[in-house]
């Protein structure tokens, strides 16, 4: 035995092991390829979620499977003889005979540098492949088009500089284990094609809200109310603009003033609003619970509450009202089709001087198309023949006003709508607002039809939460009377 060192006894095990060898062979080939990736994406940033997904997900993990095997193979190995690497008896020579302790002397820095060199690969790629997977590129990007609609809606929403995790997962080591194990589970569902179509908001599976949302916003120091000022155009000829100006009370939840006030009245601490809905979409709320600071508390019912709480077998499920209940889309924001003509008119990025380009772009954005290509081919061909059939001259003297239309409604209708994985107008509603269409918003509660035992209601009245102070007005005073006030 004398004749042999550790190392080469080390090595000897893995040259008897098949498992060993394969190991060592993948460690090998994969070494430098993984370094070299991941130095690349260290220094350059590489934003390609398939590069990402190759060198973390693919080449790592083969790497890692390499050194298991090498070990693996080594220890349990067997063959004419057997080698006991690392056993008491084994080691307990190296320190008490001389000529061995001598070769021990030698053979460290090689220990010590393999084991280094493995352990900063080990490191560094544990270290990237975490904030690889924490990356709105992994997010969004990698299932393309699973992921496609929310990570469009959440680039053009005001918070798109704001990185997924922080909402969907944020600090604490419990929100992470949860957040990788529902994250498995759906790449699970990608793989096997089982994911729902379209993607469920997943109400049950965030953070709680309030935790969330007040690590940057703090209602109870909001104070006063905030003028709201918008444009939107009508179908006709000009494209006319009309103004709506509101003045929302925005309110406070109190802390700095005398009581909570307003809009955010809900979340102020000496109010307390519980409620009962029907489903987990939280679109039917037939019960209202508001506890006041004094513990005293009125409950505010539907006529049918008992009957389709009944149905719904949601007697017992009680929610406390938080941010999320009205900002239930802060992020992946999905606009109703008039809203996304208006912006696209209002950015430019739609001629306004082109004629009725507003009610023919709505007219065929709202047409149900099998997919997304079939939908610009449509779209481009409507408008094109209407306006070359009606604005023949127009068209001739000038073309680009006609192809910047047809890319803006284009983009209007792709930013919003995803027919690949059943996203229409209207699939997904936001709660911050209300209107004739879909969404109802405020009026889930605010309905006049929510009565207490002693007569009270949930008032309706428009002016609860703001004041209207001009609705599709050309020119309106109020609009004037500001813009001269802030000369």
């Amino acid at each position: 035995m004398g004749q042999f060192d550790m190392v080469k006894d080390f090595f000897l095990g893995i040259s008897r092991s098949r498992v060993s060898l394969v190991g060592g062979m993948l460690v090998t080939i994969t070494t430098p390829f993984l370094v070299s990736f991941m130095l690349a994406d260290t220094i350059w940033h590489i934003k390609n979620p398939y590069f990402g997904a190759a060198v973390y997900l693919a080449l790592g993990p083969v790497f890692l499977g390499g050194l298991a095997m090498i070990f693996i193979g080594a220890f349990f190995f067997r063959g004419d003889r057997d080698v006991h690497l690392f056993t008491l008896q084994y080691l307990r020579r190296y320190f008490t005979e001389p000529d061995m302790f001598g070769r021990l002397r030698r053979n460290v820095f090689l220990i010590v540098l393999l084991t280094s060199v493995n352990f900063a690969v080990f490191s560094m790629f544990l270290y990237r492949a975490y904030h690889y997977m924490e990356s709105t590129q992994f997010c969004g990007q990698f299932c393309h088009t699973v992921m496609q609609p929310e990570h469009t809606a959440y680039q053009n929403s005001p918070h798109s500089r704001v990185a997924c995790v922080e909402c969907h997962i944020g600090a604490g080591a419990d929100w992470f284990v949860k957040s990788k194990i529902s994250g498995a589970r759906q790449l699970l569902a990608v793989a096997a094609g089982t994911y729902p179509t379209p993607i469920e908001t997943p109400v049950h599976g965030l953070r709680p809200a309030r935790e969330t949302c007040e690590q940057c916003h703090r209602p109870e120091l909001f104070h006063g109310d905030k003028l709201n000022v918008t444009r939107s155009f009508l179908p006709d000829e000009q494209n006319s603009t009309v103004y709506n100006v509101l003045l929302m009370k925005i309110g406070s939840a109190g802390d700095r003033t005398q009581s909570s006030h307003g809009i955010h009245w809900h979340v102020a601490p000496e109010n307390k609003i519980t409620y009962r809905a029907t489903d987990y979409k939280r679109m039917v709320i037939p019960e209202v619970t508001l506890t006041r600071a004094d513990g005293t508390q009125t409950v505010f019912r539907t006529p049918d509450a008992d009957e389709l709480l009944q149905e719904t077998g949601q007697e017992d499920a009680v929610r406390e009202m938080d941010c999320i209940d009205c900002h239930n889309r802060p992020s992946h924001i999905y606009l109703p089709a008039d809203v996304a003509l208006d912006r696209k008119l209002a950015e430019g990025k739609i001629p306004q001087e082109l004629p009725y380009i507003k009610q023919q772009a709505l007219e065929l954005i709202t047409v149900d198309y099998a997919s997304t290509e079939l939908a610009r081919e449509s779209i481009t061909d409507g408008l094109t023949s209407w306006y070359k059939a009606n604005y023949p001259q127009l068209v001739a003297e000038q073309p680009q006003l006609l192809e910047d239309a047809v890319a803006g409604v284009v983009t209007a209708y792709t930013e919003n709508v995803f027919p690949e994985m059943n996203v229409e107008w209207g699939t997904y509603v936001n709660h911050i607002s209300h209107g004739p269409d879909f969404d109802i918003g405020c009026f889930r509660c605010h309905d006049d039809s929510h009565e207490s035992p002693d007569g009270k209601t949930i008032s309706a009245d428009c002016n609860t939460c703001h004041t209207l102070l001009a609705i599709e007005e050309e020119n309106p005073p109020i609009l004037k009377t500001l813009q001269g006030a802030a000369r």
